[in-house]
């Protein structure tokens, strides 16, 4: 079949939205690898995004050397990308399992930047392409262009709502790379007359397919013996939801449940953490009858709650519903939780933990909040002196609430930042540390509208750690994990975090770059 210009145009420019497509996928994804495997999505997304386009910038610069075969070289780059970015997954789950000091850091900014560079040389290739074929400078370049911004929507939307909850970040890498190299063959093909070297193409081409074939088929495979490395014990399930990865892990007993990389709890010892979380607050509230929890999508908190008789309602609030049905689903956890979302005093709803507690009427006698540490902006604000208004104005006169605050030893500034910042509120505070062995020395903030006397606290369930008796001792820090914190013989200043001063991340990060 002969094209005439008109198709030729044509091709050229549905080369250039699908290309486009390609690459915001691979934008997004190196995002999202690194806000999973290096933590801090805000930051991740921000330095992936600004290298990649960055790569665009100089990939531009470099194609004005390009002025001759010029298909050939869009073929070239476009084997490129599709080899390289189809990698680029698997590869990055084999650093991080086998190398250290930063070198996974290291290689996702480097390989962000190499297919950024490529995806720039596409683009001016493609206008010129257009422009030989007797359609105008400006009227190329604007349709290129469209192709390109069109093709970038499309690309977003496929990665969030197909691509990463149905396939995965390994697959859906090597996914698009057969998507490009589809487009590079698929020019070979149409515009095979006037190029030259065209079975070395194809030869070529046919061996990148294969590789990617094999990646479609085994990657997933390949990515999980390197990151079973990344866990002590072995993975008996792991998954990518639309919010987060969840990985399961057991050995002799001690089931473990890990989101994005972070250790949840551990079978052994967890009763330590959700007893201090659960009965210390309950025990404070008057008539505690209507529990509400944030987070807590593992069914352990409710587990604890459950253990009331005069408790009449238990509302869960977690962002994730399938970490919700893997807790009803998955009989490890239900031996653990005691299939505790199953009961009808438990009402679930699925919604950012923010947004629940600004369109709420509901008043609640305890509020527990046990969301993950604040290491990104969407975190953050859960740690924030607006958002515990938000609870504390939920409560009732008689209630109270408790907030797992991450390490007063690793953490130290971190941890009292959000004891400052729930003062702030008004409420009368308390706080709390533990050693859970699998975690190490755990934070906790106890928060009422009443004063908070721990040596008058009474348990009256049956627990496995915590005693009325040992409630008092708690309370008490040592030197080097009190809110007289010290960094180069100064000390760090206290306040509460804010949604317009957020500087718990920062205090977050810095506390836990030696961990």
């Amino acid at each position: 079949m002969k094209l005439d210009a008109a198709q030729k145009s044509k091709t050229i420019y549905w080369a250039s939205g699908i290309v486009s497509i390609c690459g915001i996928i691979f934008e997004v994804l190196f995002g999202a690898l690194g806000s999973y495997i290096l933590g801090d999505g805000v930051k991740q997304y921000t330095l992936t995004i600004s290298l990649f386009l960055t790569g665009m910038g100089v990939g531009a610069s470099l194609s004005e050397r390009v002025t001759k075969n010029l298909l050939g070289a869009f073929i070239v780059v476009e084997f490129a990308v599709a080899f390289v970015g189809g990698f680029s997954s698997l590869t990055m789950f084999g650093v991080t399992a086998f190398a250290s000091g930063g070198a996974d850091a290291l290689y996702l900014y480097s390989i962000t930047f190499v297919v950024g560079a490529l995806t720039g040389v596409e683009l001016p290739i493609l206008i010129r392409k257009a422009n030989e074929l007797g359609v105008e400078l400006n009227k190329s370049t604007a349709r290129v262009l469209f192709s390109d911004y069109a093709g970038g929507l499309i690309g977003g939307l496929l990665f969030v709502y197909l691509l990463r909850p149905q396939m995965g970040m390994v697959q859906s890498a090597f996914v698009v790379g057969c998507i490009n190299l589809t487009v590079a063959l698929t020019v070979l093909w149409l515009f095979r007359r006037e190029l030259k070297y065209v079975k070395t193409y194809a030869t070529v081409g046919v061996l990148i397919g294969i590789s990617l074939t094999w990646g479609v088929l085994f990657g997933e495979a390949q990515a999980y013996s390197f990151e079973k490395r990344l866990y002590e014990d072995p993975i008996i399930h792991m998954e990518d939801t639309a919010y987060q990865r969840i990985v399961l892990t057991k050995e002799q007993g001690d089931t473990r449940l890990y989101l994005n990389g972070a250790l949840q709890f551990s079978s052994s010892d967890e009763h330590r953490y959700h007893e201090t979380l659960i009965h210390i607050p309950m025990a404070q509230a008057v008539e505690p009858k209507h529990v509400l929890v944030l987070g807590g999508g593992d069914g352990l908190a409710v587990r604890e709650l459950l253990k009331y008789p005069q408790l009449e309602s238990v509302t869960l609030v977690d962002l994730d519903p399938r970490m919700v049905e893997l807790a009803n689903e998955n009989h490890h956890l239900l031996q653990i939780n005691e299939a505790s979302l199953q009961n009808d005093k438990v009402n679930v709803y699925h919604e950012d933990a923010f947004e629940f507690m600004e369109q709420t009427s509901d008043k609640y006698d305890v509020i527990i909040s046990d969301l993950p540490d604040p290491n990104n902006e969407s975190l953050n604000k859960l740690y924030t002196q607006e958002f515990y208004s938000l609870l504390r104005n939920h409560l009732t006169p008689g209630g109270a609430m408790m907030v797992q605050a991450t390490s007063p030893v690793f953490a130290t500034s971190s941890y009292w930042t959000i004891v400052e910042t729930i003062a702030a509120t008004g409420l009368y505070t308390e706080q709390f540390h533990i050693d859970v062995p699998s975690f190490g020395n755990w934070g906790f903030v106890l928060g009422s509208k009443q004063r908070i006397r721990p040596e008058q606290l009474e348990l009256t369930v049956n627990t496995n750690f915590l005693t009325e008796d040992m409630i008092s001792s708690l309370t008490y820090f040592g030197k080097d994990e009190d809110s007289h914190i010290m960094e180069k013989g100064k000390a760090v200043e206290i306040k509460p975090n804010t949604l317009i001063d957020p500087h718990l991340i920062q205090k977050y990060e810095r506390d836990w770059i030696n961990y």
